[in-house]
């Protein structure tokens, strides 16, 4: 286990020795939240809410949807794509870790450094320009970190998958580009899933997206309540179990039929 720990503490120095990119993002994302607030403003126009959310809510759910999104996000499927390309996954699978769980750290200590330079004094930010309801409640804050991690391990693990692809496809450029606007479309990132027509949600529910940003979203906001919360914790619970039966399938099958193309 000490070599997974390393390789988190390894990545986020990494990232450290270029923090500057992340102060200009957390500049890019206050403007993305600001053009969304100024959007949804417009839209409310005076009514006092919009499927149980209020414009408040509205605001506050925009700006933790994209500052969660700066902890979960992370680009190891084409780090994968690209290792694969250049040949240096041969060596990668005879060092003594298993490949995947490193891939996993090293985007664990990606998303701890964006965690604490990007969406903490993001949060921090946003929350002096625009009006945001920030709950009090220590169980609101608990619920929201553990829906976070699910919402960090889902995404990983479709990454992951996507990675696993480029063994088959051999280019999965395409594949990967799509998986970025469907996550961010039927996450729940640019719009609530509530907002959706009945037939779309009923759909989506057989997906795991909105586990990856409406969930914890909702909960911040008091969104969810009660046994609302429970049951959605549990169902990303639920999704992280599922989604790691076909990441060993694919990995035990990519291994068997491995051709390097670089190298």
């Amino acid at each position: 286990m000490g070599k997974y720990i390393e390789m988190i503490r390894i990545r986020f120095l990494m990232m450290l020795a270029y923090r500057t990119n992340y102060y200009s993002g957390i500049i890019i994302y206050s403007i993305n939240i600001a053009a969304y607030y100024f959007l949804w403003s417009a839209i409310y126009g005076g009514k006092e809410d919009i499927e149980g959310l209020s414009v408040i809510q509205m605001t506050t759910y925009i700006a933790v949807a994209w500052m969660a999104r700066a902890f979960y996000f992370n680009n190891i499927d084409r780090e994968i794509a690209l290792e694969i390309k250049e040949g240096k996954v041969a060596v990668e699978l005879i060092r003594p870790y298993h490949y995947l769980s490193m891939k996993t750290m090293q985007a664990l200590g990606e998303g701890i450094f964006r965690l604490l330079f990007f969406s903490v004094p993001g949060m921090v930010i946003v929350s002096l320009i625009f009006p945001l309801k920030i709950s009090a409640d220590p169980a609101t804050w608990g619920f929201f970190a553990i829906s976070i991690v699910f919402s960090f391990m889902i995404n990983t693990q479709i990454n992951l998958m996507t990675g696993i692809l480029t063994f088959f496809l051999f280019n999965n450029d395409g594949l990967i580009r799509a998986k970025r606007v469907v996550i961010d479309l039927f996450s729940g990132l640019l719009l609530p899933i509530s907002f959706y027509p009945l037939w779309a949600q009923s759909i989506m529910g057989y997906f795991p997206f909105q586990y990856i940003s409406y969930v914890p979203s909702m909960i911040f906001t008091g969104g969810f309540a009660g046994s609302e919360v429970w049951n959605a914790i549990m169902m990303q619970f639920l999704w992280v179990a599922i989604l790691f039966i076909p990441i060993q399938i694919l990995w035990v099958l990519a291994k068997k039929q491995m051709v390097i193309q670089g190298g």
